[in-house]
Parts: structure tokens; C-alpha cells; sequence
């Protein structure tokens, strides 16, 4: 709430523009190049290329380098939560791997997720864990990153499985009321939490409703090239892992303290070294395989432990599909991911450092001639911030601030921004790579943004549905004294 956001007069529209059509055309470029691999490192170099572009155009504008730089490290100070968060994750990861939750979590959901109710289930499930944890972070590090080896030894495609996972957790995060977003929306746009929840659910539901269908559709219509039969499966897990119910205590516990508003860093630390103590208990073979002992005691269980925390843990099964399932990176995998939001934060805080950011949603604020064009310049607003700044809070606050004499000008009550400001602000940060969002999710689940954007059906019509609203004018609740006059 207290972002500041820095303004240039001497800066156009068009210069304020020339970074982001320079970023644009690199990453595609770049992309298209290297295809996959191209969040290896290639996309960050690109980011502080585009980040130059930025500095150059600044410069020419009378910014000062030593403001840029400034500008930078608040950015960057800003995402030291999100960093711990994905290191931690990487840690939670590993543990539940080895500790045998994930692959019970795959066991117990092979006979039960059969793949005509999979894609729907997935949806569901993640809504409900998201709505009762009020984050879509912590949906996809515990039952998305299960759900993603269901899917895969299923035979569905990841990105399809982690569109799923990843509608249900923005669902979820949109109307829960211990969700960070759902709390800063109405506050931008000046008007109380459960308000704006109420009044939100008006597009979020038909939204869901839309995605549901969607994924009910394509879970009766298509086909997986996974085995009919998964006794051969569930066979070849339980001769790698001893499996049983009691593992469930640990996410159990992480999800009952998150919904005790726990802070999410102490209850994924948590988990993790109960995992850690449950590995010992129930997989000590595996344990002593990753420390490289030939006996169980202490120090080979630390070992064992810690590597499975911080480096590649894989687990050699009698199934080539298992095989590919059952690996974790630890913290070091996550490593990329963070290479990624800090090369993201360069650019954003230069971008906001030479006042594009304030220009570009100045000249999206000057279309708005109508309540519809109104409506249109919030969510082009956001989106250009969740693009350019790279990250969902400034996507929020940004035009939270802009807007908001606009909208009381225009005789509109302010849980019409604040629910703009969420369904484009929030829903389609996870869309972009080099977002916050869409890094952490790619990193956590394992999934290419690009590979899972096309099945974020939530997500993509969330940002349409509340235009189809404003341009039919449905529910458009305007002031009581603009009611009364």
C-alpha cells in the first residue's frame, strides 16, 4: 500500500514503450531459438538487455543512474519473501520424495483418479485446498506437485494437468479471505474485504463454472497414453517405497497450520523436517542410498537427509515412468527460478525508476471515455504492469492508485476497480515467465509457462468475463449518491 510510483514529464508514451517492444521482440525471438530451453538463462540475459533498453531511454530523460539502481534494489528487496518461499519449496520437495508422501499421495490417487475425472478432480481439489490456505503457492508445492505425478503416470499431458492445478489455485486465492491479494484489492480501491469478495463472485463463478465444463469435456474426450491397467504401477512403488497412510500426517499438518495463518515460510519449514523424520522412519533405505553409507546411523541419516534437501534426489525404480516421476532437485533446482525474478526485477525497477510505468497506465487512464473503456484500460493496465514490472502486487497497487478518482468520478463504487483489479491483475500474473508468479509456478510444478498457459482456462477467462460484464452493463454497482442524484 505504501508503493510509491515515480512519475517523468519529460518521458512520452512512446519512449516509455520502446523497452517493452525491445523485451518483447528478444524474448520471442530468444524462444523461438531456443524453444524450451530458453529459461535455462538465455530469457535472463534478455531481461537485462531489455533493462538496458530501459536505462538508455532514461537516461536520455534526465533519470540519474544511482535512482535506477535504487529503484532496483527496492525491487528486488520486495521479492526476498518469494525467493525464501521458493528455496523452501525446492527443500519441501525433496523431502516429501524421499520420505515416500509423494509417491503415497500417487499411489492412493491411482485408484481413485480414474482419467475421465482426473482434469475436474485436479480442478477441484485445488480450489478447495487454496481456498481454505488463501494461497495458490502453497496449493501447488503440496497437492499440485502430487497431482502432477498422478496426471503423468495417467498419461496426460503436464501442461494440462498443471492448467488445472493452477486454475483451481487462483480460484481459490481470488476468494479466499486469508489470501495477500484478495486483502490488497479492496484496499487499493478503497472499499472492505468481504464486500469486494461478495461483489467478486459475481464473475468468479461463472468463470469457474466455464472452466469446470472445460475440463470435463477434455477429460471424457481425450485420450492418455497411460496404462490401462495400474496395478503394474502400484506394484512398482510399493517396491520402491514403503507406503502408508500415516505419510498424510505431514501435509495434513502444513495445511492446518497455513490455515491457521501460520506464516507460510515456518509451515513449509515445518513440513519439511517432518518429512525429513518420516524419511528415516519409513524409507531408511533410501535415506542411506543418497547419504552412500553402507549403515544407517546418524551422520549417513543427516547426509541422506540434507541431500535431499539441497540437490538432485532420484529414486531408481523397476519402471521407466516412475523413474521419471520419482526425481527431485531440492534448492537447487530452484535456483533458475530465482535467477529469473531477480533479472525480472531489474527491469521492473528500471521501468519504474524512468516513470514508464506511471506513463503507460497515464495514457491507458486518457481512453477511458466510457464506463466500458474504463473497465478495458484497468485490465489493459494490469496486464501491461504484470508484463513490464513483473510482479502482481505492482499489477494491483499501480492502477489501484490510478484508478481510482476515475472510477468515483464516473459515479462507480469502488469494488468495481477492486474486482477488475483482480480478475486481470492476479489471475494472469502466473501467465507470464518472467512474472513472480508465472516463475514460481514453472519452477514448482515443473511445467513450461508456455506449456501450461494454453489450459489455465480460469485464468485467461477471468479478464474477459469482468469486460463481458461491463460491456452488457451486469451488476455495475454504482455510488449511493450517484444512485440518489
Amino acid at each position: 500500500m505504501d508503493t510509491k510510483i515515480n512519475s517523468n514529464k519529460e518521458l512520452s508514451i512512446w519512449e516509455a514503450l520502446i523497452p517493452v517492444a525491445a523485451l518483447i521482440t528478444m524474448l520471442g525471438y530468444n524462444v523461438y531459438i531456443f524453444e524450451d530451453n530458453a529459461l535455462g538463462g538465455s530469457n535472463q540475459f534478455i531481461l537485462l538487455l531489455g533493462a538496458t533498453v530501459a536505462a538508455i531511454v532514461g537516461y536520455f530523460n534526465k533519470v540519474s543512474f544511482s535512482k535506477m539502481l535504487d529503484e532496483v534494489a527496492e525491487n528486488i528487496k520486495s521479492t526476498t519473501g518469494a525467493i525464501l518461499i521458493l528455496l523452501m519449496v525446492g527443500a519441501l520437495a525433496g523431502t516429501w520424495l524421499v520420505s515416500g508422501i509423494i509417491p503415497s499421495m500417487i499411489y492412493y490417487g491411482l485408484q481413485i483418479l480414474s482419467p475421465a475425472i482426473f482434469l475436474p478432480a485436479t480442478l477441484i481439489i485445488c480450489s478447495v485446498i487454496s481456498i481454505s490456505t488463501g494461497s495458490s503457492w502453497t496449493t501447488s508445492a503440496t497437492v499440485g506437485i502430487a497431482l502432477i505425478g498422478i496426471g503423468g503416470a495417467l498419461g496426460f499431458d503436464k501442461g494440462m494437468i498443471a492448467g488445472a492445478v493452477i486454475s483451481g489455485a487462483y480460484f481459490g486465492d481470488k476468494l479466499s479471505p486469508m489470501s495477500d491479494t484478495t486483502n490488497l484489492a479492496p484496499a487499493m480501491a478503497g472499499t472492505d474485504l468481504f464486500t469486494h469478495i461478495k461483489y467478486m463472485s459475481l464473475t468468479t463463478v461463472p468463470s469457474y463454472i466455464v472452466t469446470l465444463i472445460l475440463f470435463i469435456i477434455l477429460g471424457l474426450t481425450i485420450e492418455t497414453s497411460g496404462i490401462a491397467d495400474s496395478s503394474t504401477l502400484l506394484n512398482d512403488i510399493q517396491k520402491s517405497f514403503h507406503i502408508t497412510p500415516w505419510l498424510f500426517l505431514v501435509p495434513v499438518i502444513v495445511i492446518g497450520l497455513i490455515v491457521k495463518k501460520t506464516e507460510p515460510l515456518v509451515a513449509l519449514l515445518i513440513g519439511t523436517l517432518l518429512a525429513g523424520i518420516f524419511a528415516i522412519i519409513f524409507q531408511p533405505e533410501i535415506v542411506l542410498m543418497l547419504s552412500g553409507g553402507k549403515s544407517l546411523n546418524f551422520a549417513n541419516a543427516y547426509k541422506g537427509i540434507l541431500n535431499a534437501i539441497t540437490t538432485d534426489s532420484v529414486i531408481p525404480t523397476e519402471n521407466e515412468t516412475l523413474t521419471d516421476l520419482f526425481k527431485s532437485g531440492g534448492m537447487q533446482k530452484m535456483l533458475g527460478t530465482i535467477w529469473l525474478i531477480l533479472c525480472a526485477m531489474v527491469f521492473g525497477g528500471i521501468m519504474d525508476a524512468i516513470g514508464a510505468l506511471s506513463r503507460i497506465s497515464q495514457a491507458l487512464l486518457k481512453m477511458a471515455k466510457s464506463t466500458f473503456g474504463l473497465f478495458a484500460s484497468t485490465v489493459g493496465s494490469c496486464l501491461a504492469l504484470n508484463i513490464t514490472a513483473s510482479d502482481q502486487y505492482l499489477a494491483i497497487v499501480v492502477p489501484g492508485k490510478m484508478f481510482s478518482k476515475a472510477y468515483k468520478d464516473k459515479g462507480l463504487a469502488p469494488e468495481n476497480l477492486s474486482r477488475t483489479l483482480e480478475d486481470s491483475g492476479t489471475v494472469t500474473s502466473v501467465l507470464i515467465p518472467w512474472n513472480t508468479c508465472g516463475a514460481y509456478q514453472s519452477g514448482t510444478l515443473g511445467v513450461d509457462t508456455f506449456d501450461y498457459l494454453p489450459y489455465a482456462f480460469f485464468n485467461i477467462i477471468s479478464p474477459f468475463m469482468t469486460l463481458i460484464f461491463a460491456a452488457f452493463n451486469i451488476k455495475i454497482k454504482q455510488l449511493a449518491s450517484s444512485v440518489k442524484n
